[in-house]
């Protein structure tokens, strides 16, 4: 990547004397160029490029607040850009890797997945029986029988020496023949395979386990931020004609720098509600954000509800799928097991599940403790999702409590929507290429921010920031409550609020510093 040379400013045209580098903190509050009226300013969405001046074209207690704010959107624009882009780059990378998987993995696991259609299926309890006679080891989990034509039952072990702990073996049972075809470790709500839990793993802590989560979480933590900034900064631009399409289109006709710029600002504002969407849904289930997110839905009533695994109606709070054991369980309820009463058996729990309208797909979790109930789900996470359950006595048979979906709080719901949106579930292969997408302009975003610095420098070098001082010109009356808002903000989303009192921090020394350095020969 070559870089391209500035002519000195008293030779340059128009368009390129308001796009070259602002070399002081007043230069960058006018916009950085004089020559404005004869040409287009150009706003930039990651490299603090002026645009256009606060000064012309606005007028009125509006304009003056907004020419105070505009330097000091477009130094946290610009630092932001440069120092968080290096996270955003894996969070999109990785994220582009992950809408894929989906696919990939039915093509990849296509002979445990997909089997011939048969006349009919056999009873639940045969398919159990005969994934626990091929893999003996471990306890069942839990039973996902088969969801639609087609498709393989899976019976999911827990403890199993060489799965990871906070995963199942998955036995997939042909449900037609009873033979099966294959097991696969799996992991999560929507039964993701090896392939996808890799790349899954991957997007959400680079495989560093609980450390390494923290640079998803500061990714999306600032990339709300960046974007909003982008988008401010490039609507913002004051041009001499205005138009819908210099706002919304790139402008081929440019060249060098400003070609870049237009180009990261037309994508990056068609993709800006998308970004603001993955940020704020990446952190409802981020460590810290997320922990605060949780406990203000808890404040507000608005927590997700469980249905009660109790016989007798008591409350067992947080029922948790997939983690309990099937000790003594009778496949057929045709006798007991050793230490256990007789139970009604699987065929009669899904049924009674299929009585209260829980079609497929479901998921039937075994009593956890003595006295516990039969829990059965539904977990299709697809549009319109379904997520009703029931708990069932596994003596009788009777069902003891019903949750429906349609009746969860509303955070609880959009919480659920937004978490499979994000991870491509929702809307099935139009949602995954609709994150596919997002994240390949979210690559092409940082390339072309970091392009525009590099373009802005002398002799192959990247150009200057925005100088320091900014702030000085934000009226008290926007200061104070600006202020305020971030502190608060800062911290319900500390990946935010450290980093940026870390960099306040540094700059401050750094400019007294600079300070004492230039007054000493003074002294």
């Amino acid at each position: 990547m070559s870089a391209e040379p500035l002519a000195p400013a008293t030779g340059d045209s128009p368009d390129d004397a308001a796009d070259r580098e602002p070399h002081s903190l007043a230069e960058a509050e006018s916009g950085g160029a004089t020559a404005e009226s004869g040409g287009a300013g150009a706003g930039s969405m990651s490299d603090g490029s002026t645009s256009g001046g606060s000064g012309s074209g606005e007028s009125g207690s509006g304009g003056s607040v907004w020419a105070g704010l505009r330097p000091l959107v477009l130094r946290l624009h610009f630092y932001a850009g440069v120092l968080v882009a290096p996270f955003l780059l894996v969070a999109a990378v990785t994220g582009l890797l992950y809408a894929g998987s989906f696919q990939a993995e039915k093509l990849v696991y296509a002979h445990e997945l997909r089997v011939p259609v048969g006349d009919r299926e056999l009873p639940i309890s045969e398919q159990v029986a005969a994934a626990r006679k091929a893999h003996p080891e471990g306890e069942i989990s839990a039973v996902r029988p088969s969801p639609e034509d087609g498709a393989t039952t899976r019976v999911l072990l827990s403890g199993v020496k060489g799965v990871d702990p906070g995963h199942t073996l998955a036995v997939f049972v042909d449900p037609y023949t009873g033979k099966v075809r294959g097991a696969l470790e799996q992991y999560g709500s929507t039964g993701a395979l090896p392939l996808r839990t890799w790349i899954d793993e991957f997007h959400r802590d680079l495989h560093l386990g609980q450390t390494g989560r923290l640079y998803s979480e500061l990714a999306a933590s600032w990339l709300w931020v960046i974007a909003l900034g982008g988008v401010v900064l490039w609507l913002s631009r004051r041009r001499k004609k205005r138009t819908l399409r210099a706002v919304a289109l790139p402008d081929r006709a440019a060249t060098g720098r400003k070609r870049t710029m237009s180009f990261h600002g037309a994508v990056g504002l068609w993709v800006a509600l998308g970004l603001l969407f993955l940020s704020a849904t990446g952190l409802t289930w981020s460590t810290y954000a997320g922990a605060n997110v949780e406990d203000l839905r808890t404040a507000l009533g608005q927590t997700t509800p469980t249905v009660s695994a109790t016989v007798g109606g008591g409350e067992r709070a947080g029922h948790h799928m997939g983690s309990g054991s099937m000790p003594g369980m009778d496949m057929g309820g045709t006798g007991e097991a050793a230490g256990h009463t007789a139970e009604v058996g699987l065929d009669t729990v899904l049924a009674a599940a299929r009585a209260k309208d829980l079609d497929n797909p479901v998921e039937i979790v075994p009593p956890a403790e003595p006295g516990g109930a039969y829990v059965v789900s539904q977990i299709q996470r697809s549009w319109p999702e379904k997520q009703d359950s029931v708990a069932i006595d596994p003596a009788t048979g009777e069902v003891t409590d019903v949750q429906r979906f349609a009746d969860y709080p509303v955070l609880a719901k959009l919480t659920r929507w937004g978490i499979d949106l994000h991870t491509g579930n929702l809307f099935g292969l139009v949602n995954q290429i609709a994150l596919a997408a997002l994240a390949l302009a979210l690559i092409l975003l940082i390339v072309w921010g970091y392009r525009m610095w590099w373009q802005r420098g002398r002799a192959s070098a990247f150009g200057r920031p925005i100088p320091r001082g900014a702030w000085r010109r934000v009226p008290l009356y926007v200061l104070v409550p600006l202020a305020a808002a971030t502190a608060v903000i800062g911290y319900y989303l500390p990946l935010l609020g450290i980093p940026l009192a870390a960099f306040l921090a540094v700059d401050i020394a750094v400019g007294e510093i600079a300070r004492r350095r230039g007054a000493a020969p003074a002294a």
